[in-house]
């Protein structure tokens, strides 16, 4: 779930991260237009956090339809963490997209996905 948190925003805000495995719970609040993050069980907490409220990020992974190949669909994913909020557009081109096999896995299936300089690569080969 995406937060935001505004300059009158005062409340701590629990997020847990997801950086690494301990699954901390960090706690987040804004003093004077900085973001203090506590409760961080190693370095990436507050970098996490930090990204969280400020540039959510999430990979993508989905299918895109095939013409000719022995299967109809290859699975397909995104070289780097996509934009939360261009996701469903993401998705929404991805149904549209068709690419003639053969497919070999990395290769680009969608260069600069929404101009986010982010490729939408195959993750298999067809």
């Amino acid at each position: 779930m995406a937060h935001t948190m505004n300059s009158m925003d005062n409340k701590p805000l629990e997020i847990i991260c997801v950086a690494c495995p301990k699954g901390c719970r960090l706690d987040v609040q804004r003093n004077n237009g900085d973001l203090l993050v506590t409760n961080a069980g190693c370095k990436r907490g507050r970098e996490y956090a930090i990204g969280e409220l400020n540039d959510p990020r999430r990979m993508v992974a989905s299918t895109v339809r095939v013409h000719n190949g022995l299967h109809p669909l290859v699975p397909v994913y995104t070289e780097a963490p996509f934009p939360k909020a261009l996701i469903p557009e993401l998705l929404q081109e991805m149904r549209y997209i068709q690419v003639s096999a053969p497919i070999k896995c990395g290769q680009v299936v969608i260069r600069n996905a929404l101009k986010t300089g982010i490729n939408v690569l195959a993750s298999r080969n067809i």
